[in-house]
């Protein structure tokens, strides 16, 4: 069964996230290609034990990030995502900063089941610079290379972000715009990594899409049941991860207490 369809019998899912070690040829770099990948497999391991079937790899540890992707980088992430694939998982990816365009190639060459995008429509100003909106031309590409049954799940005013250029532009209508440029899901975050959404702005993008609501940022154990009936996909990092820092190992406390609650919710 494919994400899709997974994703409309199961209505609520969990996304646990990868952060892949600082790959080769970035500044904090310090292990080996196939260290790097054993680390992501261990960790996709111990989430398929916990019963999580849905996780997204990202370069989370590439820091400072660039919008200069080199080759190597979409290859050893096609690499790693086509690993976890192997353990029977669905599996996502998002290569910083705004590399769309290799994410999907990326997905492409691993048979992957989604991307997260930046700046899908809408410019923004990030932390790596400008970031211009790409929807036309990422979902021509995944056309062209016949990629079409990989999702793409796009931010919407995203995190560690300024968006005064689109100031006059509320979420609401930043995620109906992003439905009618064929997004498969719209993800609202908080203002950065590990900081909740602002539930407000949840509530109001629910009501105004039909496609899939996303949690992107600072969802807990204890905060999870505010979001249930408004979001449908929670991606989870911070939270998972010892001492709730993003930059740490896994967590399975943590992630047993999250699923817990999950359970607990999806069951009423």
């Amino acid at each position: 069964m494919n994400l899709k369809k997974r994703l409309k019998e199961e209505k609520k899912v969990i996304i646990g996230m990868i952060h892949v070690p600082a790959l080769p040829g970035t500044p904090k770099n310090t292990l080996s290609k196939k260290e790097i990948i054993n680390k992501c497999i261990k960790e996709a391991k111990i989430y398929k034990k916990h019963g999580l079937k849905v996780v997204m790899i990202e370069n989370m540890h590439d820091i400072p990030y660039t919008k200069n992707i080199s080759h190597e980088i979409t290859k050893i992430m096609a690499v790693i995502g086509k690993e976890v694939k192997k353990l029977g998982l669905y599996c996502g990816i998002q290569i910083l900063a705004a590399a769309n365009k290799q994410a999907m190639e990326a997905a492409k060459i691993a048979g992957l089941d989604f991307i997260r995008a930046e700046g899908f429509v809408y410019a923004h100003i990030a932390d790596e610079g400008y970031i211009e909106s790409c929807a036309g031309d990422l979902l021509r590409y995944r056309k062209a290379i016949d990629a079409e049954d990989v999702l793409v799940f796009t931010d919407i005013k995203k995190k560690h972000s300024s968006h005064a250029i689109t100031s006059d532009v509320n979420i609401a209508e930043t995620a109906r715009t992003a439905e009618f440029f064929l997004s498969d899901g719209v993800i609202v975050t908080g203002t950065s990594t590990g900081i909740e959404a602002n539930l407000e702005e949840v509530k109001q993008v629910k009501k105004a899409v039909k496609i899939p609501v996303l949690i992107g940022s600072g969802i807990t154990d204890k905060n999870l049941k505010n979001y249930f009936p408004y979001a449908d996909i929670f991606i989870v990092g911070s939270f998972i991860k010892k001492d709730k820092d993003w930059k740490n190992e896994l967590d399975e406390n943590n992630i047993k207490a999250l699923i817990k609650e999950f359970d607990k919710l999806n069951n009423k």
